[in-house]
C-alpha cells in the first residue's frame, strides 16, 4: 500500500528493527497495514517470515541497529530478499533523544529512519567479509597462542627454570628444542644445554646453570599441557594460512609485475608469494609503502578490501578510520579537536605501520622523526597514519605507485621550505637573507 510522500520524509516506506537475541521486534509505517509492530523470532524460518512481511507492507529500505553479532542473519536475510538495509551505529541514537523501550524502540528507529536521521554504517562486500573473517579468527588463534607460551614460561619459572634469562625468545628455535627435549624426559642441564644454537649470546655455561631446576611433577604436567595446547593451534593456524591462500587464489585480478625474487629461503619465499597475492588482489603492491608490510597490507585488505568507491574522497575516507580532528566548536571557541576514540581494525593497523617507521630511513620515517620533535609521539604517530591512510586511498583508487624520495630528498625539501619561509619573513620585516659562504 503505498503513500504520497510527505515534504519531511525521506524514506517514506522504511522499517526499523530492534535487534535482539530472542526475538526481534519491527516497526513498518502505519500506513501499510493495521498492526505497524510485531515481533519475530530468531530462527530462520521467523526471518523468512519477517522478509516477507517487510515485501507484503511495501517496505523498501530497514534500519537495524548493530546489536553484538545478531544482526548479521537478519542483514543477510532481508540483503538476499532484495530490501536495502542500513546498518546503524546504536551510539548514533543517543544523539537523537526520544523514546526508549523494548516495544518502541523499533519504533522511534522507524521513525528516524523515515525522515533521513540516520546514517548507515560501511559493511565490505561479501568476497572481503570471508576473508575477513578468516584473518580474524587468525588473530584470535594468535593471541590465545601467546597466552599458552605464557602459561610454559610460568611452569617453567616455577620450576626455578630461568629460561628467558638467558633466551629472547623461548619459542624460538633453541628454546622450543629445550622445552620439548624437557616435556620428552630429558632433566641433565648439561645435555639440555646442547641444544643451544651457535647464534644465542649465552654462553653452554650460562645455559646449563639457567637449566638447573627441581622438576616438580606439577609443573611438568602444566608444562606439557601448555605444549600441547601451543601445537594443537599451531595446526589450527596453518589450516588458517591455507584457507588463506585459496581466498586470495579466488579474488586475484590482473597479475601485478613485482620483479623476479632473488634467491630466497623458505620462509623469505612464502613472504614473497604472499605479497605476490595482495597485490593481485589489490591491483597494486601496498607493501611498497614504507612501514606497510605483508601482514599490516593483509591486515587492511580484509578489512576494507580493495574496492574503496563507497568514499566519495580521500577525506571521507580519513574520517571512517578516526584519523580527523573532530573539531568541536561553540561560541566561537575551540572545544576539542582531537580525533575520536575507535576500536577501527584497519585504524589500529596504520598505526602500528606508522610506528615501525621511527627507524626507517625513508622519507615517511623522516617525516615521522620532524613530527616528534614538534609534538608528543601519541599525536604524531595518529598523523602519519594519516598520511599512510592518505597514501592507499590513492593507490587502491587510482592505481598510483609508491615511489619512496628517500630520506635526503626529503630533508632538502624541507630546508628549502624553510629558507623560502624565512624569506617571506624576513621581506615583510623590509629585510633581505644572503647566503654566507664557510671558507673551507
Amino acid at each position: 500500500m503505498a503513500m504520497r510522500k510527505r515534504d519531511d520524509e525521506v524514506f517514506p516506506n522504511a522499517a526499523g528493527i530492534d535487534v535482539g537475541a530472542s526475538s526481534h521486534w519491527v516497526a513498518v509505517p502505519p500506513h501499510s497495514t493495521e498492526e505497524s509492530v510485531r515481533e519475530f523470532g530468531a530462527m530462520t524460518d521467523d526471518l523468512n517470515a519477517l522478509a516477507d512481511w517487510l515485501l507484503a507492507c511495501g517496505v523498501d529500505t530497514v534500519a537495524l541497529e548493530s546489536t553484538g553479532v545478531y544482526w548479521i542473519p537478519v542483514y543477510e536475510v532481508l540483503e538476499g530478499r532484495g530490501l536495502k538495509v542500513w546498518l546503524v551505529d546504536a551510539r548514533q541514537m543517543k544523539y537523537v533523544p526520544g523514546r526508549k523501550s523494548d516495544v518502541q524502540d523499533c519504533q522511534w528507529l522507524q521513525k528516524l529512519m523515515r525522515l533521513g536521521l540516520l546514517r548507515a554504517a560501511w559493511r565490505p562486500g561479501d568476497a572481503v567479509c570471508v576473508v575477513r573473517a578468516i584473518m580474524r579468527q587468525r588473530e584470535v588463534l594468535l593471541l590465545e597462542q601467546a597466552s599458552w607460551v605464557q602459561r610454559m614460561q610460568k611452569a617453567l619459572v616455577q620450576m626455578n627454570i630461568q629460561l628467558t634469562e638467558v633466551l629472547s625468545d623461548i619459542v624460538g628455535m633453541t628454546g622450543q628444542a629445550i622445552i620439548r627435549a624437557i616435556v620428552a624426559g630429558e632433566r641433565d642441564p648439561q645435555v639440555l644445554a646442547r641444544y643451544r644454537h651457535g647464534r644465542v649470546k649465552a654462553s653452554a655455561e650460562e645455559v646449563t646453570k639457567a637449566l638447573t631446576g627441581n622438576w616438580r611433577e606439577e609443573h611438568l604436567f602444566v608444562l606439557r599441557q601448555a605444549v600441547a595446547m601451543y601445537d594443537d593451534i599451531a595446526r589450527h593456524l596453518a589450516e588458517c594460512d591455507t584457507k588463506l591462500q585459496a581466498l586470495l587464489a579466488e579474488r586475484s585480478q590482473s597479475p601485478v609485475e613485482l620483479g623476479n625474487a632473488p634467491k630466497l629461503g623458505s620462509k623469505q619465499r612464502r613472504e614473497f608469494d604472499a605479497r605476490q597475492a595482495l597485490a593481485n588482489w589489490a591491483g597494486v603492491d601496498l607493501t611498497r609503502i614504507n612501514g606497510l608490510g605483508v601482514t599490516v597490507v593483509m591486515k587492511l585488505l580484509s578489512e576494507i578490501g580493495p574496492d574503496l568507491s563507497r568514499f566519495a574522497s580521500v577525506k571521507h575516507f580519513c574520517s571512517w578510520l578516526a584519523l580527523c580532528p573532530g573539531t568541536k566548536i561553540s561560541g566561537g571557541k575551540i572545544l576539542s579537536s582531537g580525533t575520536k576514540r575507535s576500536a577501527n581494525r584497519a585504524r589500529q593497523a596504520l598505526k602500528m605501520a606508522a610506528m615501525a617507521l621511527s627507524h626507517s630511513d625513508s622519507a615517511l620515517g623522516a617525516f615521522y622523526r620532524r613530527l616528534c620533535a614538534r609534538m608528543d609521539k601519541p599525536r604524531a604517530n595518529t598523523a602519519v597514519a594519516h598520511k599512510l591512510a592518505r597514501l592507499v586511498y590513492f593507490m587502491l583508487t587510482r592505481g598510483q605507485a609508491f615511489v619512496d624520495q628517500g630520506q635526503q630528498r626529503y630533508e632538502e625539501q624541507q630546508r628549502q621550505r624553510s629558507i623560502a619561509a624565512l624569506k617571506r619573513r624576513a621581506a615583510e620585516l623590509g629585510f633581505q637573507l644572503n647566503p654566507t659562504t664557510v671558507a673551507a
